[in-house]
């Protein structure tokens, strides 16, 4: 084993093999610890607080062994809000998330009564910020199947999500795109 190791590394100098050595180490640490801290890369959508455009965030999430955990830990950071300058946040920032449950692929989550102060120009802006995070939990975890948002335990826009996204399902069937 020495003498196969010798000469694999004979064509690097002898004051530069402790470099390579160095370099693997460092490469294996690395992978360690991105392995083992659980963070996952989970989208989330904004707006443009000026032109309205779309801005995409990429950010790093714990992840947990609950589902549930892990949708919700999504939802609060939506709540927070963007962390780029220009964009508006998709709810008022006194929006809390009273409560969230998921079963058999089906999210519940009921909100406070600040979810309904628009941030968004009054013809659609509820329902444009209830549409984004619908659109962002289906897109960031594809075993979530429906799911129902509540205000102080009322259901809201529950027939236009039901409208919307059966539509596009089979519209999606239809063209096969």
């Amino acid at each position: 084993m020495y003498n196969f190791l010798k000469t694999s590394f004979s064509i690097i100098k002898p004051g530069r093999l402790h470099y390579l050595i160095l370099l693997i180490i460092i490469i294996i640490t690395a992978l360690t610890d991105f392995y083992i801290s659980g963070l996952i890369r989970k989208t989330f959508v904004f707006y443009s607080a000026l032109e309205g455009n779309i801005i995409v965030e990429n950010r790093l999430l714990r992840t947990s062994s609950s589902r549930e955990d892990d949708i919700r830990r999504y939802v609060e950071e939506a709540l927070l809000g963007p962390v780029t300058l220009d964009a508006a946040p998709l709810f008022n920032h006194e929006t809390r998330l009273d409560s969230l449950l998921y079963r058999d692929g089906v999210v519940f989550a009921n909100f406070n009564e600040s979810a309904l102060t628009p941030v968004f120009p009054p013809a659609d802006g509820v329902f444009l910020s209830f549409l984004t995070l619908n659109e962002g939990i289906r897109r960031n975890f594809s075993f979530v199947k429906n799911l129902n948002f509540f205000i102080n335990g009322r259901e809201i826009f529950s027939d236009e999500f039901h409208r919307f996204f059966a539509d596009y399902a089979d519209n999606f069937i239809k063209t096969g795109q």
